[in-house]
């Protein structure tokens, strides 16, 4: 096999760690004996089960703070595998491996990007950090937003982020993640009254009380959006009501739904509207709310402009800042002020079977972090 460059060595070394949420599998200490022998002080936070990585090289700002995760999804059959998700290999040019793209390949680039700058100027300027977690394909309560409270409650600030989400679409730095639409869950319970489908004037049938709410509540439009964010959407992903019987009335339906909201809308304004049209109906009805996360954004300025240059530098290519797609451990880093984008590979095959990206695109996501560091912290 050819010799293969730093960070696929690296890379592969990651992969072949079974970290399955929220399990590291001593990746994190792999990634601290890296970053120990170029002058980073480290410290291991564990909240639960989860085990945290800060490092920190430098004591002055600006910071500029790597972030990302250990921890990977399950691998589903393991059989429909072309090769082993945890014996990394590389064929046809492709990295095969369970979090190759999602995000090992992209901790292993900013590992050896910042091992080359440091090498290159020692003396740099600002700081340099590391916030890996292994609690972010899982219930992300014990990892990120933990790490976040204890920098916050000693003072600490982070002006820039990089986070190696796969933020590409198609070729690596074509698409940066520069915001995030927040999510916001509700589980709706709509009460009727159980009874026998030949005596219907006797029961309320929670499914035809609630057909006409949930077919307004998909019809509203409940913002615009904005030059960075696309309008609010609004879904009903699951629904549930009945016994299993054909004779029998339900006496209640359940329904889970979620809002992908921007900035335009907030979550008590969505919370409002839900219940004034619940109630416009007539319905007698439960609301649970919970908040995945609030949306963020990064307007240009030093990090997406510093970002975006050093794509232009590497690949040639122009990038195109977006804000589509889920959440991400970026929505926490955001809360204290800090400028914070994605970027890393292209993302066609995360969470799949037989997830693989090109090998050569992390050597230039290697050079593109290390640009990034050339532009500012120099």
């Amino acid at each position: 096999m050819t010799e293969l460059s730093p960070t696929l060595q690296l890379a592969c070394d990651l992969i072949s760690r079974n970290s399955t949420t929220p399990e590291d599998a001593g990746c994190q200490q792999l990634m601290g004996e890296r970053l120990s022998a170029v002058g980073f002080e480290l410290e291991s936070l564990r909240f639960g089960e989860v085990d945290n990585l800060w490092a920190r090289r430098g004591s002055e700002g600006p910071v500029l703070c790597f972030a990302g995760h250990t921890d990977v999804v399950p691998t589903g059959p393991v059989e429909q595998w072309q090769t082993n998700p945890f014996i990394p290999q590389i064929v046809n040019g492709m990295l095969h491996g369970r979090g190759a793209a999602d995000m090992k390949g992209s901790l292993a680039a900013m590992v050896v990007a910042v091992e080359r700058f440091v090498a290159a100027h020692p003396e740099h300027k600002g700081s340099i950090a590391f916030l890996i977690t292994s609690d972010e394909e899982g219930p992300a309560t014990e990892g990120t937003v933990k790490v976040v409270e204890t920098l916050v409650e000693r003072g600490e600030k982070v002006d820039w982020c990089i986070v190696g989400e796969p933020s590409s679409t198609e070729l690596v730095g074509d698409i940066v993640k520069n915001g995030r639409r927040g999510s916001l869950n509700a589980r709706l319970v709509i009460r009727g009254k159980q009874g026998h489908v030949a005596y219907p004037h006797l029961a309320r049938n929670p499914i035809h009380l609630a057909a006409p709410a949930l077919a307004a509540l998909a019809a509203e439009v409940w913002d615009e959006g904005n030059a960075f964010f696309p309008p609010t959407s609004f879904q009903i992903s699951n629904i549930h009501s009945g016994t299993g019987a054909t004779n029998v009335v339900p006496g209640e339906l359940e329904a889970l739904i979620n809002f992908r909201f921007s900035t335009e809308s907030t979550v008590e304004g969505l919370q409002q509207r839900v219940r004034d049209l619940l109630d416009s109906h007539g319905l007698e009805y439960e609301l649970h709310w919970t908040v995945s996360g609030l949306p963020f954004l990064t307007e240009p300025g030093a990090l997406l402009d510093g970002v975006s240059a050093a794509i232009k530098q590497v690949t040639g290519r122009d990038t195109q800042p977006s804000t589509s797609g889920g959440t991400s451990d970026g929505r926490f880093i955001a809360t204290m002020g800090t400028q914070v984008v994605e970027l890393g590979p292209v993302n066609a095959t995360i969470h799949q079977v037989n997830e693989c990206i090109k090998a050569d695109d992390l050597n230039l996501l290697t050079d593109i972090y290390q640009a990034t560091l050339e532009r500012l912290l120099t």
